[in-house]
């Protein structure tokens, strides 16, 4: 590998999710790689997850090829999953066959990677974020990234150390203070949509067959649309402050969460890359 290029030491690296508005982020990263960019510190959400610890363990392209090229291949996402593993995409795929036989992470190169990586997961229990740092225990890995990838009413309840986690998106959606609370003075944080996007605050009707044993979870649910726009209040404070690097899409987002053409997949892709290239982050 060429010389990494040195960020200081105060900055860290925030990803947001958004299912397969990701791609986004896969640009970046990948971008970020091509100019040895790290971080010391870098949390991710959901997808932010998975895409970061692609990005932890150095392989440019694997998230790309993993959320595009494969897509293409082995059409993961869809109904009929809800069949076979009660899930809106076929999470043996995913979490198993890929990193395992077909796409393999490079587990002793993110071993070796001094930076510091936490995954976001939501708590059942108490429908708090939990956030996850482990480098060497390959199955936990996967539990983990399993874990915060793992949508609400779309996928089964995952379990890290026996306990019951969903989406981290649900609890800490965007986790710059996470990044603050440990030490860290200023963020570059990726978004998945453009600016100026903001949720409906209304709280959402959910039937009580759902997470009837998690009341907490659903609690964290039904006002994640408050928390998530109090967020990017937050976060645009801390653009205006000069504490917070912010690099979203610019054109109108037209991929879903739980998007299939392979098109508008590489076209999001593609807009990552040149988004990050426009900033110079040793400024």
């Amino acid at each position: 590998m060429s010389q990494v290029v040195k960020i200081d030491d105060k900055t860290a690296l925030v990803l947001e999710g958004g299912g397969m508005r990701g791609v986004f982020t896969c640009g970046v990263l990948d971008y970020f790689m091509d100019h040895n960019i790290y971080f010391p510190y870098t949390v991710g959400v959901s997808a932010g997850a998975s895409n970061g610890l692609s990005y932890m363990s150095h392989q440019r392209g694997r998230a790309k090829i993993a959320n595009i090229d494969l897509l293409d291949k082995y059409h993961y996402i869809g109904l009929k999953y809800l069949f076979t593993q009660r899930n809106i995409m076929d999470y043996k795929l995913m979490f198993q066959d890929f990193p395992e036989h077909i796409i393999p992470y490079r587990y002793d190169v993110y071993a070796a990677n001094p930076c510091r990586f936490e995954s976001v997961t939501t708590d059942c229990l108490t429908g708090k974020a939990e956030y996850w740092e482990e480098k060497h225990d390959e199955k936990r890995i996967i539990d983990i990234v399993k874990a915060s990838c793992s949508l609400p009413f779309g996928c089964p309840i995952a379990y890290v150390d026996g306990r019951p986690m969903l989406d981290g998106g649900i609890a800490d959606s965007i986790p710059f203070e996470r990044a603050f609370s440990q030490g860290y003075e200023k963020v570059v944080v990726v978004l998945t949509r453009n600016a100026g996007y903001r949720k409906s605050e209304n709280k959402p009707y959910i039937p009580g067959f759902f997470y009837r044993q998690y009341p907490l979870l659903r609690e964290a649910i039904r006002t994640r649309g408050q928390m998530y726009n109090r967020q990017l209040d937050q976060l645009e404070e801390l653009e205006r402050q000069g504490k917070a690097v912010v690099i979203r899409p610019v054109n109108p987002i037209e991929v879903g969460r739980m998007e299939r053409n392979v098109e508008k997949l590489q076209k999001l892709y593609d807009e990552g890359y040149q988004c990050a290239s426009a900033f110079n982050f040793l400024n």
